[in-house]
Formats: C-alpha cells, structure tokens, sequence
C-alpha cells in the first residue's frame, strides 16, 4: 500500500486530510480539463434536479422543513466533496437518517411539547459531537473497521428502512384533508409504522382519491421515466406535472398542498442555527448517547458503502476511495452542515450513482451540484410550496422500492440460511422497534453465533465445512 495516499500513523492522515488536491483529482489533466470540466457540470446539472424533490421529502419525513433538506443537500455536498475520501460520492440527506432524526425532533419537538428550536438545536448538538467521534475515528484509522459490519445485516437494514419510510408515507398519498392534526409530519417511526396504518384505515371515509392518483402518478413517472435514461430528471417532471394539474384542473379538489403545512418557503437558505441543549438530565444524558451512536453508525457505514460501490459503478482503474479519510469527510460533514438550518447528512448511494451514470469523473460535480441545487432552489422558492403533498409521498415510495434489491436479496439467500436469517431479522426488527434497536441487536447476536460455532468447529473439525457455509460467508470473515 501506498503510504503517501494511504499513510499508516495519525500525523501522516492528518496531513493528508487537509490535502485538498489529493489522489481524488487525478482524472482531471491539462489535456481533458475542458472534457472533463463539462461532464461534471452536465452530471451536476442531472443529480441537483432530482436532488431538489428528494431533499424536501426525506426533510419531510424527519420532521424538518422543506429548505432544510435543500441546504443540507447543497452544503454536505461541498463540504464532503472538498475533505471525504471518494472521487465520486455525493453527499446529502438520505432515506438511513429518517428514523434517527424523527425520533429527535418528535421526542422533543411541539409533538411532546417542546418546540422545533429546541429540537433543532438538540440534533445540531449530537450531530456535532459525532462529527468530532468521526474525526478522531478517521485520524486514528478505524475507516476500515466499517467494512466488517455483515452484508446480511446492512442489506436487512435498507429493506426495514424502506419499509418503514412507504409505509409512513401512505398518510401523504392518502390525501386526509385533516392530516395535519390528525396524523401529522412529526411521528416517530419507532412505533409510529403501526399508529400511520391504524390512524389512516380508521379514517378511510376521509381519503382523497385525487390525492391518491398524484401521488401513484408521481410514482409510476418517476420510476418510468428514470427507466428510460438518467439524463431525465424523472422526479422533477413528475413534481411538475403533478403541481400544475393540482393548480389547474384539480385546484378544487381539496388537495394538500407543502405550503398548507409549512406556510411560505424561504429563501434566505444561510442562517446560523445553534447548537442547543435542553435541560439536563439522566434522560437527556442518554438520548446524547443514544443518537451520538446512530449518526456516528449510519455515517460510518453508509458512506464507506456508498463509496466502495462508487468506485464499482466507475469502473475506477487508478487510486481507491481511502475510508479513514472519507471518516474524516463524514466528521466535518455532521459539524458544519447542521450549523446553518441543515441536519446531517451522508453519502446518498442512488445520486452518487446517478452523478456516475450521467458522466462525473471529480469532485467537481458535487460542487456544481450544489451549487446548481441552490441556484435553482432560490428562484423556485415560489413555486416549491405549491407542490402536492402526495407528490413527496409518491418520490419517498420511489425512493424506498429503489432501496430494496432482490439481486442483493438472493446474494444473500445464496450465502446461506444463517445471514438469509440474519437479514430477515434486521428487516423486521428496525421498523418494528428503532433503528439502533434492531441494527445493534442483530450484530450482537450475529458475532456471537459465529463465535460460538468458531468454537464448535475447533472442537468439532467434522463440522467445519456446516459452520463456514452457515457462518463465515461474509467476505469479511477470514478466509482460510
């Protein structure tokens, strides 16, 4: 390994971390800059207008405004452009962050009567303590440590949270004129899955049909659409047209609109938002903990995922994302982003797949990303708050059929019945209970079943071939 891109001691990665023209811009030349310059852009240009419509839904369903999702977007993506570790990543807000995140801002927001500053204020503090862990965690090289977390369980994971988030997301399909009282935006997946779908049967004579038809529309157009190339942004045609038939032929159809929850969107996106801490105590304390924990999880292993398969999708023939450095990214990532009316955020695997496809080859196309992003967020500001409600229901579905893959459920199945059990496990688990729940209880139980059977096939070599097929399958697992 090189140990000028790789270094192996703490002053040697914090030397390299401030590098900010490292290994990452090696594609760009002085014979291709003006190539490589314009499919940046163009790729910047394709993932800010899908971004728009996916950062307001996945703010939405954590309880936050619409333009905290668009700025969050925007400035994790210069941050973690300019110190993560992957040439290719994009980062922004994602779909493994909603329950972390509405569980906070339910917890102790207006919902349990407090007030959205506060909560606010409380998720920019965590979010700011796991940028630090990140940091020291990069700078002492634990990046590849996040690579043992089992592929079972990761991909157990995607499906819960994808379950979680359509089925959370049925009350804004469903078009219920009193939704805003009666169900609300803020609950809390954790729990909250079985209270949606027993709320909303329970008052099925207040369906909106109408509301129905836009958000299966938005579905169907987004996925349709995509289909056909990702050069056409799917979400943001589909957000349109649903905008203007709610506007024109069905204006008196008692659709909800973002503006009849949110009111007016602004644009004056930058504005400093504190850390803030509530009155201390022994529940406090451990709710520090608790979502310390979460962010530092999620940040970790969504993002050395997200940029392991960056580099897959690439094809990337010359230097490797560097993990530790890409901890580093995740760190100042969660410090900064929150600091101005943003919320953390990570590596997002279907933009940064969508920015590869559409031609990105540097950190380039992050920025213009953002940049973009913002440039068309200010001038839009307006027309944002008109769209449909079942619109962002039928993108967050859109988004959370893409989540579940059935290749990655039959290299599973493939693997053995003990990680197909094990991912079946972690799918349930995490919408049933909470995301740290359901993810760190199957980890526990997954070591500790392959240290027991470890143990079983020293003393039992008959049983090694059972074991290592119904264990040690995970490319993690040491190999003989």
């Amino acid at each position: 390994m090189n140990k000028k891109l790789f270094p192996t001691t703490p002053a040697g990665r914090l030397k390299l971390f401030f590098t900010l023209f490292d290994s990452r811009w090696e594609d760009l030349t002085k014979d291709n800059w003006a190539k490589t310059v314009y499919r940046d852009f163009s790729a910047g240009l394709i993932v800010a207008m899908t971004a728009i419509p996916m950062a307001m839904g996945f703010a939405m369903a954590m309880g936050m405004r619409p333009e905290h999702g668009i700025i969050a977007g925007a400035l994790a993506c210069v941050v973690g452009r300019t110190f993560g570790g992957s040439k290719y990543q994009v980062y922004g807000p994602t779909a493994a962050f909603i329950p972390v995140i509405a569980g906070l801002i339910t917890k102790y927001g207006p919902a349990n009567g407090g007030d959205f500053e506060t909560a606010h204020g409380f998720l920019i503090l965590v979010s700011m303590i796991s940028g630090v862990i990140l940091i020291i965690m990069g700078i002492y090289g634990f990046g590849r440590y996040a690579k043992l977390v089992p592929n079972s369980i990761i991909v157990g994971f995607t499906i819960g949270i994808a379950v979680a988030i359509a089925l959370t997301n049925v009350e804004d399909i469903l078009g219920i004129e009193s939704f805003k009282d009666l169900l609300g935006q803020d609950e809390d997946i954790k729990g909250g899955l079985i209270h949606n779908l027993t709320t909303a049967f329970g008052n099925i004579d207040k369906i909106n049909g109408w509301s129905i038809f836009l958000g299966l529309m938005t579905f169907a157009l987004t996925k349709t659409l995509l289909r056909i190339s990702v050069f056409i942004p799917g979400p943001v045609i589909a957000m349109g047209l649903a905008t203007l038939l709610s506007a024109t032929f069905l204006a008196d159809k008692n659709i909800i609109l973002v503006k009849d929850l949110y009111g007016s969107i602004p644009n004056n996106f930058f504005v400093f938002t504190p850390p803030m801490l509530p009155a201390l105590n022994g529940s406090v304390v451990v709710d520090i903990i608790y979502f310390v924990c979460a962010i530092v999880f999620v940040s970790g292993v969504e993002s050395i995922l997200c940029s392991s398969m960056a580099d897959k999708l690439a094809n990337n023939q010359r230097t490797p994302f560097n993990p530790d450095k890409e901890f580093f990214g995740q760190g100042m990532v969660q410090i900064l982003t929150p600091l101005v009316q943003g919320f953390p955020c990570t590596g997002a695997l279907a933009r940064t797949a969508t920015s590869i496809k559409a031609g990105a080859q540097t950190p380039l196309a992050g920025y213009f990303k953002a940049a973009l992003k913002l440039a068309m967020a200010y001038n839009l500001a307006q027309y944002l708050e008109l769209i449909p409600m079942a619109c962002i229901g039928g993108i967050l579905v859109w988004v959370a059929s893409n989540m579940i893959k059935p290749s990655e459920i039959r290299e599973i199945k493939h693997q053995g019945k003990f990680e197909f059990a094990m991912m079946t496990y972690t799918a349930f688990m995490v919408p049933l209970t909470d995301f740290l729940t359901g993810v760190l209880s199957a980890l526990i139980i997954y070591f500790v079943v392959k240290a027991v059977f470890k143990r079983k096939t020293k003393a039992t070599p008959g049983s090694e071939l059972e074991v290592e097929q119904m264990v040690n399958s995970h490319p993690s697992a040491p190999q003989k």
